[in-house]
């Protein structure tokens, strides 16, 4: 198992930032893509950012690039969200993920992720 712990949500004013943090325990984390999604009330949770696990290969949405940027240190077990910018419609419970098999690019639908944390909300004011 990968257990996951986000931390660094909560409210933001339109145009701010926010650093979301991801800890996994676990020796298996340094092999697996890993994903920040995003899930707002009566939605389904769709992707934000991915990063395979060498860190080489990342995905953003089209509604984040440019204003989000996702990295992780190996040597913490952890992986970040940098939120820059933030928007209104940024405003969800952020969830991080573990991708379900070893892969060398960063999954980007859900079900290619096996293991989440509990997830942490963003709430961005206007």
């Amino acid at each position: 198992q990968v257990p996951l712990v986000e931390s660094g949500g909560g409210l933001a004013q339109t145009g701010g930032s926010l650093r979301l943090s991801c800890a996994a325990s676990g020796r298996t984390f340094s092999t697996r893509a890993m994903g920040w999604f995003r899930q707002a009330p009566g939605k389904e949770r769709d992707i934000v950012a991915a990063i395979s696990w060498s860190g080489h290969n990342t995905y953003y949405a089209d509604s984040v690039k440019g204003r989000f940027a996702i990295a992780r240190d190996n040597t913490k077990n952890t992986v970040y969200l940098e939120m820059n910018s933030l928007k209104p419609e940024d405003t969800a419970v952020y969830y991080c993920g573990a991708a379900a098999a070893i892969t060398t690019y960063a999954p980007i639908t859900p079900s290619e992720y096996a293991y989440w944390g509990q997830g942490t909300q963003v709430t961005v004011s206007s």
